[in-house]
């Protein structure tokens, strides 16, 4: 048996869903923790939180590997390049259902007082499945949310939230 750490699960759970959105058609949006490594445009981050839609039509040069994810979008008429490490990645989901999966991330931008963003090893956050510190995969169980409560237009907003600020999801079975 080897002593070294298997890789994180999080990245193919994250292009699974994705090519599952593509393959029903749906529009594929991530949700991004944002913190001093995410480059986004920063005038759309709101409460920390930014929601990009992923989709193949939004995107160009998209690279979904093991430890980020990048790509060539427009905001405001501007192609910004785009950078999110995949710890950062809070949710991914279909825009029309709301299915998808959601994970641990580190606390948002607008949420760690600048002392604690210098020091480089973000807090995270309760986990959204449960409490079991022995499992090393920071993934939570898969999730699903009613779509009239995400936004029909292309304007990335944040899904709702429950009273203590994680994103309000509920278990599909």
């Amino acid at each position: 048996m080897s002593d070294a750490q298997p890789t994180s699960t999080k990245p193919y759970f994250i292009r699974a869903i994705y090519e599952w959105c593509s393959d029903n058609g749906l529009t594929p949006y991530l949700a991004v923790s944002v913190t001093d490594q995410v480059r986004v445009p920063r005038e759309h981050v709101r409460n920390g939180e930014i929601v990009l839609n992923v989709g193949l039509l939004a995107t160009d040069k998209l690279q979904m590997g093991n430890d980020s994810i990048s790509f060539q979008a427009r905001f405001s008429g501007r192609i910004q390049d785009i950078f999110v490490p995949i710890d950062n990645v809070v949710a991914i989901y279909a825009r029309e259902t709301g299915n998808g999966m959601a994970f641990d991330v580190p606390k948002p931008l607008a949420e760690t007082d600048s002392a604690t963003r210098h020091v480089r090893s973000p807090e995270l956050v309760t986990s959204l499945a449960s409490d079991s510190s022995d499992s090393p995969d920071p993934v939570a169980d898969i999730h699903s949310v009613k779509p009239a409560e995400f936004p029909t237009d292309d304007t990335p907003s944040t899904p709702p939230r429950s009273p203590d600020g994680r994103p309000r999801l509920t278990r599909v079975k």
